[in-house]
């Protein structure tokens, strides 16, 4: 099983005492803390630090050659990114207050209880990383450049705001902390998950389940995995995902469509960094990042009790939002020249030309399936192509048919209808409601009559016969 370090840097634990720095050691590798200098001699503390990066301390008081309280100022002063937490057997206020004001992060009276510690150093750690996120995320927004373009090579974009996603994906990749990845269907939230993946630099796999329709049993069996004789079918022991992705990252699509049930065991796998495969009262730790991803509101869900508050904000550390391909219109030109690309390869075809009117016809659609529907659409097209232009008419019949469910659905739902127009306080009549709406689509088509007529939902002539009376 492959194990990640962390944190990013080591923490170094100060203490004169063998004893004491093994078991502030044990106690943080429970927590899946795991990168450590140790040092007994307080003599060499100001060397280290001034070798390589640290990221959080642990400071005995009471040491012989140079004592705690003498090197708190020195490091407060010279490294005062680092935070310091006195963990020490002086059991008293005035100590407490005078390490406190000279800059300790916190400080923790011997013997240490193992929460304590734990909470005192994972809070440390958090407050380091969130620094270098805004680190990153201010270098990133100042200097309008990725460092590494390479890891969104499958995503086709030339929108600014999926440009912003990539700086973000940037700065927030090393973090061990959960990211929650939200978005219409088909915005490409697994390629985004990948990427932040593949920036982590962590030695593990990227290990993806789609967990929507998964009952609570199927749930912790695929994640977690069972012991031998766990149920009637479980012949032989199985290790569940979560051990597949030690060291690396889980990827939990449709997180939304998780039951209740499932959601507890999911939230103390996040708290505790530990889980139980079924059949199993001994608990199995994992280091594992999670990503998840949904279509669906969790914050609508939250409120209405179908996923669990405390989870929610769990996952919440890091928000990814793609948004849908008609937020972001810049990007039909390359990805219809990528998608054509990739179908004829895929098909074993001549890659057509397209026709200019094509990107004004799929301008006016408002792609409920975002780049996967536009990727389909492309496909059926080159499939069905003789020769020449790449014909329009699977793209009209596509939109056609998609305007005709739209209407369908609206005419059930009224709450629907409201959302396709806003209204002023003054209502327009009939007849300029007509011709705003007309204007608008020649706007959108480019004055192409037979777009314009295809947004509208009517024949060409139809529409022909109104701009004619509109000239009269």
């Amino acid at each position: 099983m492959t194990e990640s370090t962390y944190p990013h840097f080591p923490v170094m634990l100060v203490d004169d005492e063998e004893q004491a720095l093994k078991s502030f050691e044990i106690v943080l590798r429970s927590a899946s803390i795991n990168n450590f200098i140790c040092c007994q001699d307080s003599r060499d503390v100001m060397s280290l630090l001034s070798e390589r990066d640290t990221e959080v301390m642990l400071l005995d008081l009471r040491m012989p050659y140079i004592s705690g309280e003498e090197l708190l100022p020195m490091i407060t002063s010279d490294y005062p990114e680092i935070p310091v937490i006195i963990v020490t057997g002086a059991d008293d206020v005035e100590t407490a207050v005078k390490c406190m004001k000279q800059g300790a992060f916190d400080y923790i009276v011997k013997p240490v209880e193992k929460s304590r510690l734990i909470g005192a150093a994972r809070r440390a750690v958090e407050i380091r990383e969130l620094q270098r996120e805004n680190q990153l995320l201010k270098a990133h927004v100042l200097s309008d450049r990725l460092h590494k373009p390479e890891a969104f090579s499958e995503i086709v974009t030339v929108s600014a705001s999926m440009r912003s996603i990539f700086q973000y994906v940037e700065a927030i990749a090393a973090s061990p902390r959960p990211v929650l990845i939200t978005g219409e269907t088909g915005v490409g939230k697994e390629l985004i998950a990948k990427a932040v993946h593949g920036l982590s630099n962590r030695k593990g796999g990227f290990i993806p389940v789609n967990v929507a329709g998964l009952d609570d049993n199927v749930f912790a069996d695929t994640l977690f995995g069972h012991k031998k004789g766990a149920f009637t079918d479980a012949r032989e022991a199985r290790s569940g995902l979560v051990e597949k992705a030690a060291g690396g990252t889980l990827f939990l699509d449709e997180i939304g469509d998780l039951n209740t049930a499932s959601q507890v065991k999911l939230l103390r796998l996040m708290q505790e960094g530990e889980f139980f495969p079924l059949g199993s009262d001994v608990a199995k730790r994992s280091d594992a990042r999670i990503v998840v991803a949904t279509n669906q509101e969790l914050e609508t869900l939250q409120l209405s009790g179908k996923f669990r508050k405390d989870l929610y904000y769990r996952l919440c550390d890091h928000h990814i939002h793609i948004p849908p391909l008609r937020d972001r219109r810049e990007d039909l030109a390359v990805l219809l020249e990528h998608f054509l690309e990739k179908a004829s390869k895929t098909l074993g075809r001549k890659k057509p030309t397209p026709p200019e009117e094509l990107i004004t016809l799929i301008s006016t659609y408002h792609f409920p399936g975002n780049i996967r529907e536009l990727e389909s659409m492309i496909f059926d097209a080159v499939s069905s192509h003789k020769s020449g232009k790449l014909s329009m008419d699977i793209f009209k019949i596509h939109i056609s048919q998609k305007h005709a469910i739209h209407e369908t659905d609206s005419e059930k739902g009224s709450s629907e209808k409201r959302t396709l127009i806003t209204f002023s306080e003054q209502l327009p009549t009939l007849k300029q409601a007509e011709q705003l709406l007309i204007d608008e689509a020649m706007k959108r088509s480019n004055s192409n009559q037979s777009i314009a007529a295809l947004s509208l939902g009517i024949s060409r002539q139809a529409l022909n016969k109104r701009l004619k009376k509109t000239r009269q």
